[in-house]
This record gives structure tokens, sequence and C-alpha cells, in this order.
């Protein structure tokens, strides 16, 4: 019997386990998501950003003091080195936003020096969340051509994070907005970008380092771009009064993917997009409102065209809505996706480091010719 025949490949490492986790649970059928024992829609209501950040890192909600220190630590590591911001400023205007993420990360290992696992990793994480806000903040910028800023110390992440995007003043209503987001978005167990950024800490490489390669990706249009595939569909829509036509049209007959809709895990209503759609009703005035029409008329198409297979809308379906209404283009969705998924990437690397280290290094099942003959170049036909 072959080797090929005696073993069987994962394709997509689907239902592998790779690491073992206290920081978040799913259950698939019954839409259920905890952050180390929590459940999202009670954090989503409850906590802010800086509390989950806590949680994540630590292992418990904190109290005030830790709260405080949180925030200070934050707040602290705002500014970066002025070449990280030079180094997104010269690149090519129409960039993809990710790849601008993705330099400003890269500039930022060029600084690390002498990192050590184990030693402070829970406080490096803390700067580099920090630091992540300023490089995401200014993507945005360079993509609008406006001068590099850095946010703010306040006793809101997202309110520093929106103020030095936009420089502009936010209500605490849209504050509250993009905290949420950074709530829902903050961790999902291991897809993609997580495992790479495991892989990348197997090496004992350092966190930044770690973040490019979760960051690279995020980028696929498979992981980190499905918010903006959603939002785009809204977009060619165009109009609440043409969605059944445009359903009808391509998906019924062009068997055409529904965009938000489905996921590796859930079989049934993403817990995190009722968030969001209920987000998305307070939020979207105007155009943001038009499309949201267009969203939940279109939700109710997929979900009688797709219930028997147990699709339904996830994540991405109403969240690109909610940070369009809040004023970002949806070239930023995918890099919003990445601000709020840092948390998530450091706090699985953290724990990966500190409790159960062990370089990862799967196997490739070999399927092609056997032993062969090296022949001399004058020899070949």
């Amino acid at each position: 019997m072959s080797e090929s025949a005696k073993v069987e490949i994962s394709r997509g490492l689907e239902n592998v386990y790779i690491k073992a986790t206290s920081l978040t649970f799913i259950d698939g059928e019954k839409g259920i998501l905890r952050y180390r024992g929590y459940d999202i829609n009670e954090l989503a209501k409850n906590a802010h950003y800086e509390e989950v950040i806590h949680l994540m890192l630590y292992g418990e909600l904190p109290n005030r003091e830790q709260l405080s220190r949180v925030k200070d630590t934050v707040n602290s590591s705002y500014e970066v080195p002025e070449d990280v911001l030079r180094v997104m400023e010269v690149l090519p205007k129409d960039s993809e936003p990710v790849a601008l993420m993705e330099a400003g990360l890269a500039a930022l290992a060029t600084h690390e020096k002498g990192f050590k696992w184990k030693e402070g990793d829970r406080e490096k994480a803390l700067e580099i969340i920090g630091k992540v806000s300023t490089i995401t903040a200014n993507v945005y910028r360079v993509k609008e051509g406006l001068a590099p800023k850095i946010p703010k110390p306040s006793d809101s992440y997202a309110k520093s994070f929106l103020e030095a995007t936009f420089n502009k003043s936010f209500s605490g209503t849209e504050t509250s907005m993009m905290d949420n987001f950074l709530v829902l978005y903050a961790d999902h167990e291991v897809p993609a970008s997580t495992t790479a950024a495991l892989v990348t800490a197997s090496t004992l490489s350092d966190m930044y380092s770690c973040m490019v390669s979760a960051i690279t990706a995020l980028k696929g249009p498979l992981h980190g771009g499905a918010m903006e595939a959603a939002f785009a569909q809204f977009r060619e829509i165009g109009d609440p009064s043409r969605v059944d036509e445009w359903f009808e049209r391509n998906i019924v007959k062009g068997g055409n993917r529904l965009m938000g809709f489905g996921h590796r895990v859930y079989r049934t209503y993403d817990p995190r997009g009722k968030v969001f759609k209920s987000m998305a009703e307070t939020v979207s005035k105007g155009e943001a409102r038009k499309y949201l029409e267009i969203a939940e008329r279109l939700e109710k198409l997929g979900v009688r065209y797709f219930e028997a297979k147990k699709i339904y809308p996830n994540t991405d379906f109403y969240a690109g809505i909610v940070m369009y209404g809040l004023g970002f283009p949806d070239y930023m969705f995918t890099p919003l996706f990445a601000l709020s998924r840092t948390l998530g990437w450091l706090a699985h690397v953290v724990e990966y480091v500190d409790e159960q280290h062990r370089l990862i290094r799967p196997r490739a099942l070999y399927v092609g010719p056997g032993e062969r003959k090296f022949v001399p170049l004058d020899q070949r036909k």
C-alpha cells in the first residue's frame, strides 16, 4: 500500500486542532460566541474595548485600577518613529490599504531590539495595540492625501482612533459604535490570519513580525475582504427596488455566492451579525440608510433561499454599513477588521508561547514520481 493511500489530508485544516485555548469558545450549531466565558452579546452591550483587552490578555475583566493601567499603557503607546509614517507616506497612493498596514508594521519591526517572550509580553501587546491604532488611522490619511496624525490620549481607544483618523469630534453614540465594532471583531479562535501569526510566533520571532504575518493572511479576499465584498453588493444593487431582480439574476439563476452569507463554523445566524444589524439601524442615515434597506431585503431573500443548507448572514453582512455610517470609505473595512483583530492575534500568540510552545512544522504528503536518474543536458530529448 502506498503512503498516499494510508494518509488522509485535511485540506484547509478543517476541524484540525492546532492549539488549546481559554480565549474563545464557538458553538457553530447554536450560534454561540464567548470570550473567556462571557457571551459576545453581553460584552458588546456592557463592556468597552479596553475591558476586553484586559480580559483577553490577563484572563479576567479588570477592576478600576487594572482598567486604568491598560488605558495608561495604550495611551502612552500611540507615538511611532517618524520613519514609520514616512514609509507609508512615500508609497504609491493607490497602494492597497492593507499593504500600507503591512509596510507600517514591518517598519515598526525594524525598531524592535532584544524582545524576549515571557518577559513583559502582555505589556508589549498593549504597546502594539496602541501603535496599530496610529498605523490604521494613517492608512486613511495617506489614502486621502492628509498629513500624518498621532491619536491623542483619551479615556476611550475608539474615540482617540476616530478623532485622529478624521480630525474631528464624534458623538458618544458614534464612539460607542466604533467601540462595539472593536469588541465584536476582536477574536474568532484560529482563522487563517491567527494561524499565520501562530506559525510565526512558534519560531519565537518578535510580535511585530507575528502581526505582519497575520495581516498578510487577512489581506486575502477569502478572509478579511468579506465585509467589503458584501458592501459592494449593496452598491451594485443601488436601490431597494432592484433587490429582487438582482437576487434572481445573480443568485438563483447565476449561481453566484451571496457575500456576507455563510461561515465555515456557524450553521445558524452569526451572533455578531445580529448585533451589527441593530447597530446599523441606529447609525444609518442618508445613503447608509439606503444600503441598510437593501441589506434587509436581501437578507430576507437569502435566508429563505439558503435556510435548508443552514447558510445565514455572518458578521460581515451588516458591519460595513455601520462603518460606512461612521464615515469610513469601503477601502477601510479590512484595515478596521485588522485594528480590532490585533487583540485576538496577540492574545493567541502570547497564550501559545507562554503555555504550549512548540515549533509548528506540519508535513506534506509527497505524490510525485519515484526515484529518477539524472540525465545530462545534451542527452535529454
